[in-house]
């Protein structure tokens, strides 16, 4: 059972660049939309299917705790912006108006031409946040690890003084706080999985 945990659980680690793959072809933020909750279930179900196995299983050999560190590493690292990307989505953060303004369904007036200060439209409110994605779920489950849990606080105070700046738009605060919320929470199920598969 526990090479199959760890099976699946290297399956899960693939699906993000399988739905990368889709996402770039589909060009449409709707059909990205979908790829990303599609691919958001499929992870967390092999995830489930692998935690069960993982459940009744024997003490692992020192290699097959490496081996399931390092795969839960993985998919802690691959897995996590396409579950935020997900969330973000259901729970409406960063979706743009569309409503043409002259539209019986409009019901605010068109915003005010960009002016030099104002950022571009195709620009989001938070720069390289796939890339800190990928450092954070590395380093929480690394701490996790590690047995040094106080390294998530470390970790966590970084970010937050990083990103302190950029986080006066309100968009910006709910896309950070959902982001790293669901970032976190995977990272360490990932850590949790890897735990139940080595004892």
């Amino acid at each position: 059972m526990t090479v199959a945990a760890i099976i699946l659980l290297t399956c899960t680690a693939l699906i993000p660049p399988a739905a990368a793959g889709y996402r770039r072809s589909a060009g449409t933020h709707a059909r990205t939309s979908i790829a990303d909750i599609g691919a958001a279930v499929a992870i967390a179900v092999l995830a489930a299917i692998a935690a069960l196995l993982a459940l009744p299983t024997a003490a692992a050999s020192d290699t097959t705790l490496v081996i399931a560190r390092v795969v839960s590493t993985a998919a802690a690292v691959t897995c996590g912006g396409t579950l935020v990307r997900a969330v973000l989505f259901a729970g409406g953060v960063g979706r743009v108006d569309t409503t043409p303004p002259d539209s019986p369904e409009a019901d605010s007036p068109a915003p005010d031409a960009p002016g030099p200060d104002t950022p571009a439209a195709d620009e989001g409110p938070l720069r390289g946040g796939h890339i800190i994605g990928y450092l954070e779920r590395l380093a929480v489950v690394g701490s996790l690890h590690a047995a040094w849990p106080a390294g998530l606080a470390v970790i966590l105070a970084v970010k937050g003084l990083a990103r302190y700046p950029e986080l006066r738009s309100p968009q910006a605060s709910e896309q950070f706080i959902v982001g790293t919320f669901v970032s976190v929470l995977w990272a360490a199920a990932m850590f949790g999985l890897a735990q139940l598969i080595i004892t």
